[in-house]
């Protein structure tokens, strides 16, 4: 995607030829800002504070960072070593987990002095797999945004999404919103209900930020207004992302998705959502019980970081002194509220039996 009419991925090979560059998204949409990651550790530092976050750009970012891991020390105990560490720092998304092992897969298989080379090869495959994976998504999804389209001629489609799941939160293209890009570069007229998603907000900061970039229509609304937007009609459809699916079609993604579940199901508005293979956790049948879900710090619900009206970054404490808060980071959603699933397979029920039909090789 397009920044200030340069492309852009979320993360790369810098021009030393081994450390590596990411977009830190804890500045965004205020200030744009590149930074460097040259350890393991500072990949695990990136991931746990949320400079990278998505999925999909979460296990890029693992992957890499097992790169810089092997350049100081290629032996197996340095490999499991920053494994444990990169698993550590994120424990809902699927992806991480995925991405560590196939690249443990991939640098097990030659000698010790090859691996930096072999680990370098196989983390861009993954980066150039995710960025087809998420293309693909979105030319599944545009055909769903295609029919709104047609059966309302002339008409604005409108669409309500949670949180980020743009190209911010994978290596291009984005899941969620990658049948919104696609449907506005085809001409569809397309109009995104954007939710701020509290605490972090990354609804108001990231996915405004891109869509307003790539010129696509778009809204801020607060995250309680959605129901209200969906009784009175302004909702065609929503899409999400998802950080993990069990293999019955549940999904967790950002807190305050299940809300809006709901409230589509309440108001008859189909429920997508987007999400790659990577993100399907096979192992898993029941996602209220067994998905663990983030607790993060309970900071980021007392104190908000803006700009003020003089152009200065500030952080300022919003909640009454001394009150206790809860963050848990993301909640499921049960399969029975979802209308379909978007993969880069094509578009399924939220099932079991709506899975193995895409993914047949995945049967026992």
């Amino acid at each position: 995607m397009n920044i200030d009419g340069i492309h852009y991925r979320t993360i790369w090979v810098a021009e030393d030829g081994w450390s590596v560059e990411i977009i830190d998204q804890t500045k965004l949409p205020h200030e744009f800002s590149v930074i460097r990651l040259q350890t393991a550790d500072d990949a695990a530092r990136a991931i746990k504070e949320m400079q990278v976050r998505g999925a999909p750009l979460i296990g890029a970012t693992a992957a890499y960072g097992l790169c810089l891991a092997l350049r100081e020390d290629p032996s197996d105990e340095a490999l499991a070593r920053a494994c444990d560490m990169l698993a550590a720092t994120r424990p809902t998304a699927v992806n991480l987990k995925w991405s560590l092992d196939a690249m443990r897969e991939a640098v097990g298989k030659v000698g010790h002095n090859a691996r930096v080379e072999a680990a370098y090869a196989a983390a861009a495959r993954l980066c150039d797999e995710d960025v087809e994976t998420c293309r693909r998504i979105g030319e599944n999804g545009l055909r769903l945004i295609r029919g709104v389209a047609e059966a309302k001629p002339g008409q604005t489609v409108n669409v309500l999404t949670h949180c980020n799941a743009g190209w911010l939160a994978c290596v291009d293209w984005g899941t969620a919103l990658a049948p919104i890009y696609m449907a506005h570069d085809a001409g569809i007229p397309v109009h995104v209900w954007v939710d701020e998603t509290r605490p972090r907000n990354q609804g108001a900061s990231l996915t405004a930020f891109e869509l307003g970039r790539h010129g696509v229509a778009h809204t801020i609304v607060p995250d309680n207004a959605g129901g209200h937007l969906m009784q009175h009609g302004k909702v065609d459809m929503c899409i999400v992302g998802t950080d993990r699916t069990t293999a019955t079609g549940d999904v967790a993604n950002k807190i305050g998705t299940y809300l809006k579940a709901l409230a589509a199901d309440a108001n008859d508005v189909p429920f997508y959502v987007a999400l790659p293979h990577t993100t399907i956790d096979w192992t898993l049948s029941d996602g209220v019980a067994q998905i663990p879900i983030e607790e993060r710090s309970a900071r980021e619900v007392t104190h908000m970081t803006g700009r003020a009206d003089n152009g200065e970054i500030v952080t300022v404490e919003i909640s009454a002194p001394g009150s206790a808060a809860l963050n848990y980071g993301f909640d499921v959603t049960p399969a029975r509220y979802v209308t379909g699933l978007i993969t880069e397979r094509g578009v399924c029920p939220a099932s079991r039996e709506g899975l193995l039909s895409l993914y047949p090789e995945r049967k026992k």
